[in-house]
């Protein structure tokens, strides 16, 4: 059966799909949500978080102090992993290679929801948080393997061969590939009735003033 999700027409999860039926992660204290409300105990809204969301966010840490990297992503749910790549140098690749805990979140924005009063204005979301080990792929196969899941998930349209040349050995000589094994993950949601009052999507109403002119401005 197919079911719609919340932010948008087009994004659905086959709800009777194999992965679908597999057991619940177990969790631990560092994936219990506060807000048991906005809590999402589904693994299914996960692993379909994880295949529409653009962005993934990194952290990593390395002699104490932390570092975030924003990178495309992509989840490979045969082998229950996620990819991701950057350069063979930088801080990416020297943190992983010297503390291999990581934490990886995604999250779409919904609707800004206003109201009566400022500490009452909220906006609709969906998250997840993944706690796992990241290591660095050493072998040729594997990683060119993560690249193609890469490419084929941002160019669907596009065909190997046809559209473009898959990598060389020199340009995978000069690629990091991250495997992140998933230990635990977490999933949070909020989302309003379809006709909350004012309800609207960031920027449907323009930028702030400071932000179009670099200007400060006073409040009023």
């Amino acid at each position: 059966m197919l079911t719609d999700w919340p932010f948008g027409a087009g994004h659905f999860w086959l709800e009777n799909s194999a992965m679908e039926t597999t057991l619940q992660r177990a969790q631990s204290e560092r994936t219990n949500v506060r807000r048991k409300d906005r809590q999402v105990e589904d693994d299914a809204f996960i692993r379909d978080l994880l295949r529409r969301a653009p962005m993934g966010v990194l952290a990593t840490v390395r002699d104490g102090e932390p570092y975030v990297n924003s990178n495309t992503f992509v989840y490979d749910e045969e082998r229950d992993v996620i990819y991701m790549h950057s350069a063979r140098t930088g801080r990416t690749p020297s943190n992983v290679a010297g503390y291999e805990r990581v934490c990886l979140t995604v999250t779409e924005m919904g609707r800004l929801l206003p109201a009566d009063a400022a500490f009452n204005m909220s906006v609709e979301y969906a998250s997840a948080v993944i706690f796992g080990r990241a290591r660095l792929v050493d072998s040729d196969e594997e990683r060119r393997h993560a690249l193609d899941l890469l490419v084929r998930r941002y160019f669907p349209h596009l065909l190997p061969g046809d559209d473009y040349r898959l990598p060389s050995d020199d340009e995978l000589k000069l690629t990091a590939v991250y495997r992140i094994e998933i230990e635990e993950w977490s999933g949070k949601q909020k989302k309003a009735a379809d006709d909350h009052a004012g309800a609207f999507r960031y920027g449907d109403h323009g930028l702030a003033p400071w932000l179009v002119d670099g200007q400060k401005h006073s409040i009023r």
